[in-house]
């Protein structure tokens, strides 16, 4: 069974994987609840993590558009 994509791609594409994980625990937190907690709009949440995790999505499909090596 031959593969389309090369091993550089396949490693790519876990890396991306790992990159997304990190940006949707990064939005991750304690949820506010009854009592208000002020950090669900804190700079982690609100920026950093949904950043990483469009970083790690553009990463994926760059990683799935390099052509592999012609054999």
């Amino acid at each position: 069974m031959k593969h389309r994509l090369s091993k550089l791609n396949l490693i790519l594409m876990a890396v991306a994987f790992v990159v997304i994980l990190v940006g949707f625990f990064l939005t991750a937190g304690e949820p506010s609840g009854e009592v208000y907690n002020p950090d669900i709009f804190s700079f982690r949440r609100i920026t950093v993590g949904p950043m990483t995790s469009l970083a790690g999505f553009v990463l994926m499909i760059i990683a799935i558009l390099i052509p592999g090596k012609k054999q």
